[in-house]
């Protein structure tokens, strides 16, 4: 597996698939705040308060300044945060009545995970190709 990333990596170009995942991590963080929102909404009517959005919102706005500093250590840690939200979206698929919402933040989540991981390999080894690159 690890040969075969290589080889994708060198065929690519590093530029391109580092773009090209934050992309897709920018896209899936995105649309899993807003079903984030959603939920938080549903669950206002029945409670009337804001807080468990909140709750759910909070974890996922800490890594806001990771995403746009373009941190891969930061990307690695939001990977291992979104399998909660996968969790939760699991959790939410199975009540009566939402379970399409359920289904949208596990996808999400998963997408999530998936940009994440792929983010922070091109990213740090990205990095790592300038700095050889400047100090040879």
């Amino acid at each position: 597996m690890r040969g075969w990333l290589e080889e994708f990596e060198a065929q690519r170009g590093l530029d391109h698939l580092t773009a090209r995942s934050r992309r897709w991590v920018l896209g899936s963080y995105a649309v899993l705040a807003l079903a984030l929102v959603v939920w938080g909404i549903i669950l206002r009517g029945e409670s009337g308060n804001l807080r468990p959005m909140l709750a759910f919102l909070l974890p996922l706005l800490l890594f806001l300044p990771s995403l746009l500093g373009q941190r891969a250590r930061g990307h690695a840690w939001l990977a291992f945060v979104s399998l909660l939200y996968f969790m939760i979206g699991v959790n939410v698929a199975i009540l009566p009545g939402v379970g399409w919402l359920g289904l949208l933040i596990a996808l999400c989540s998963l997408t999530l995970f998936a940009g994440c991981t792929l983010y922070a390999r091109f990213r740090s080894r990205q990095l790592r190709a300038a700095a050889t690159r400047d100090g040879a």
